[in-house]
């Protein structure tokens, strides 16, 4: 074959290349997808009490949604048919490497939607990035109500109560079963969310228990585990009640070092947090622990079919049952599901933006595992619940929360465009 021969073979079989390509049936489309990207601490101190319990549930839903397994209200396949999928990452990290990474989830992974963060200073943090990127963010845990007393949100929602539940809920609790106290102490970690639980603590004890006294308030270092000198503070100050949002294993460590030395005995001690480990300590929890859960969750959930779904689900793939970071996450998901197929129907059944699903879910009411909750605060981006107290007590070996009282939403939390601190600095009850 000679040069020309060649150029004109070179062109031909090019041509039959652009008509076979031209004529080669399209790709068919990548089926439309749900994903959620899901942050949760997966190592590190808060990895065994909130970050897996949570992350754990999230797999569950996902597949109970997927495989149409899930009661009504959540009995639509995926979120509106769509398959649902599921982008894990750990939280764990600076608060600069989490927002690295949430922008990671948005702009690389391509996710529709974020739930997650533990932490309030990682809430916080990535909250300006959500409104930045206009992408629907779902804080599923972190508790601090600055999250939307500093600036109004479009793109950020919180499915559960924020923190102040749990201090106002601790002193009406105090009040009930404790009305002649008449002094009071704090053990909180010594960051962002020990400081605004003590502070809170403190606002709520002005407005429910104004007779109460404070005698003394230890802030350790976070994840310090050894408290001896705290310890040895809060027996010297024989205060009728003691106040500590402590959390993972640093409670778990204080537990076990202020048991013994009888601080238990002593005072009447509020482990705001304490449902997380309850099952993980059992009667190592001394009798009389006053423990929290903020909100209707874990132990605390209120009988229902739903909840009964929930709960042997959870126990049956994890042999474990759900503590109250799985209740939040939970509640998170399943309302980000029915605000989708709301602003899916809405949508004409096409796939709803952020927009269309923030709009949906403005002031949604609905109803988890844990009960009725109601976006009706912060211009509807913040949810509200009954919040739950119960004391320790051992029964044959096993530990079981009596006493218990509940509170409706409206004594736990502020009124809607109130903040917090405000609320109980104003408010007698």
């Amino acid at each position: 074959m000679n040069l020309s021969k060649k150029l004109i073979a070179s062109i031909v079989i090019g041509s039959m290349m652009g008509v076979a390509q031209a004529q080669a049936p399209a790709a068919p489309a990548a089926p439309a997808e749900v994903k959620i990207g899901i942050v949760s601490f997966l190592s590190g101190p808060g990895a065994a009490p909130f970050g897996v319990p949570a992350r754990n549930t999230a797999e569950m839903l996902a597949d109970a949604f997927n495989n149409a397994k899930a009661p009504a209200p959540y009995n639509v396949k995926g979120f509106g048919g769509m398959p649902v999928k599921l982008v894990v990452i750990d939280e764990a990290g600076s608060p600069t490497n989490v927002v690295t990474e949430y922008r990671n989830l948005v702009q690389r992974d391509k996710v529709d939607i974020v739930i997650g963060y533990v932490s309030s200073g990682n809430c916080l943090a990535v909250a300006p990035i959500a409104e930045e990127l206009k992408t629907l963010t779902l804080m599923y845990d972190c508790g601090s109500p600055r999250l939307f007393e500093e600036s109004p949100k479009k793109y950020v929602f919180r499915a559960v109560n924020h923190a102040t539940a749990d201090s106002v809920g601790a002193a009406l609790y105090i009040k009930a079963i404790k009305p002649t106290a008449k002094t009071y102490s704090g053990l909180n970690q010594n960051y962002a969310f020990g400081q605004d639980s003590w502070s809170d603590f403190q606002g709520a004890v002005k407005m429910v228990l104004p007779q109460l006294q404070e005698k003394t308030s230890q802030m350790p270092k976070l994840f310090a585990g050894q408290y001896s000198a705290e310890i040895s503070s809060l027996l010297e100050s024989k205060s009728d009640v003691i106040h500590s949002s402590i959390w993972g294993g640093d409670m778990e460590a204080f537990i076990l070092q202020a048991g013994p030395r009888g601080l238990f005995k002593q005072s009447s001690v509020i482990l705001t947090g304490g449902e997380v480990s309850m099952f993980r300590l059992g009667t190592k929890i001394p009798e009389g622990t006053i423990i929290g859960a903020r909100g209707p969750y874990g132990v605390y959930a209120p009988k229902s079919a739903l909840n009964d779904w929930y709960r042997s689900n959870v126990i049956d793939r994890y042999n474990a049952p759900p503590n109250l970071a799985a209740y939040q996450m939970a509640h998170t998901i399943m309302a980000t599901k029915l605000a989708f197929e709301k602003a899916l129907a809405a949508n004409g059944g096409n796939k709803p933006s952020s927009d269309q699903i923030a709009d949906a879910m403005r002031g949604m009411t609905y109803e988890g595992p844990g009960g009725v909750h109601k976006f009706n605060l912060s211009n509807g981006h913040q949810a509200t619940a009954e919040m739950v107290y119960g004391r320790v007590k051992h029964v044959n070996g096993q530990i079981q929360l009596v006493d218990q009282k509940r509170f409706t939403p409206d004594q736990v939390m502020p009124p809607d465009g109130v903040k917090a601190a405000d609320w109980m600095a104003s408010k007698k009850q």
